[in-house]
């Protein structure tokens, strides 16, 4: 009888006085960082074994995406999402923020999107020299939800191009087929380009949901869709540079990889190399982490229920919170909760001031230590 292994996310790793982002920004200070989207677990034993046998082999020359990691991508696609895709629809880049940027540069005319939402998403379209239109998702019943008919009143007769976050940063929403539906007959009705991020897609925390890419709901929305992936979040490897594009349409394609010239750097071995075994050697280890994840999601839902001043809606996926704390009347949540030993993203980074983003990918005593920390800080507030 085969054993199921045992992996350790109990410990994480310790990243003081090193070179992560993530912990230096509050280096020297007692505060416990909980902001960018970098989990505090060991990437996947597979991952950093493939990683010390390329480094053994000695050359770190240029690399070409070699034709066993295009099987090992497609064969992931098909496997988790029943997508078949062709090998020439893929394009490989350096970071899934290159592709946001590079999608704005390949559809002419303004850019839509709907916040609050990951900050380069506010970012790409300014840096593209697009116009940018944003439209509020609609908070209803405690669920995030599309507000089409807002969409369709500020659209303006030059947009082209939606950016999508699928599943949602940061309110954590696993969008259904029903929505994406009705999205992509918007996207017919007023001919728009998609840029869909679902670097997300992997981080499903609900039992018996399904990601389901926006270019599979059918033939017209592949054709409309720049689809953006990564095994930078799932399994913990955003340092290693590792992202790509799927296209089906031969001339968007074309133009997508046509503003990449001259300015893209190929990616890197390594990268290319830990993607192959994420995702070739780790259903185990990520089945192991969505049940931490969903533990810690269930304690962070909880906890923010518990304290005075803060609200939250439920975490469908991402091991992110979007956390109010309008009721606190601070001026400044993260700056309050940083005060309270606590690093947490400002809302207002993602378009909606008054609300800050926690990242629970963490160990669950650190997580607990963060909690603890907010509560009595709210407490203390409110009497």
């Amino acid at each position: 009888m085969k054993s199921t292994p045992h992996f350790d996310f109990d410990r994480g790793v310790d990243r003081r006085g090193g070179d992560s982002l993530k912990w230096n920004k509050y280096a020297g200070r007692d505060i416990l960082p909980l902001w960018v989207a970098d989990m505090d677990f060991a990437a996947p034993p597979a991952v950093l074994a493939a990683l010390e046998g390329r480094i053994a082999q000695g050359c770190l020359g240029y690399p070409e995406p070699w034709p066993a990691l295009v099987d090992t991508v497609l064969r992931y696609l098909q496997r988790e999402y029943a997508w078949s895709i062709d090998p020439e629809w893929l394009v490989w880049l350096p970071g899934l923020v290159t592709g946001l940027n590079l999608a704005c540069r390949t559809v002419e005319g303004g850019v839509m999107t709907a916040t609050p939402v990951y900050p380069p998403f506010l970012s790409a379209p300014r840096l593209s020299g697009r116009d940018l239109i944003r439209v509020p998702l609609r908070l209803s019943e405690g669920c995030w939800r599309w507000d089409f008919e807002a969409m369709e009143a500020a659209l303006a007769s030059d947009t082209r191009l939606l950016l999508l976050c699928h599943p949602h940063n940061p309110v954590g929403r696993a969008w259904s087929r029903d929505e994406l539906e009705a999205l992509a007959e918007f996207c017919r009705r007023h001919d728009l380009s998609v840029c869909s991020d679902e670097i997300h897609c992997d981080l499903i925390l609900e039992d018996q949901r399904h990601h389901i890419p926006l270019a599979m709901i059918d033939a017209d929305m592949a054709r409309r869709c720049i689809t953006l992936m990564a095994p930078s979040k799932t399994y913990n490897i955003p340092g290693l540079g590792c992202a790509f594009a799927v296209i089906a349409d031969a001339p968007l394609r074309r133009r997508f990889t046509g503003v990449m010239r001259g300015i893209v750097p190929d990616v890197n071995v390594l990268g290319l190399t830990a993607t192959q075994a994420a995702y070739r050697d780790c259903d185990e280890w990520r089945a192991a982490l969505l049940d931490v994840l969903r533990e810690n999601r269930d304690r962070v839902e909880a906890a923010v229920a518990a304290i005075p001043g803060l609200a939250m809606t439920h975490v469908e996926a991402t091991y992110l919170a979007w956390i109010d704390a309008r009721d606190l009347k601070v001026d400044d949540p993260a700056g309050f909760f940083e005060a309270a030993g606590v690093g947490l993203s400002r809302g207002s980074d993602f378009g909606l001031p008054g609300w800050v983003r926690l990242n629970f990918g963490c160990p669950r005593g650190l997580l607990d230590s963060a909690l603890e920390r907010m509560k009595s800080a709210c407490s203390a507030l409110k009497s």
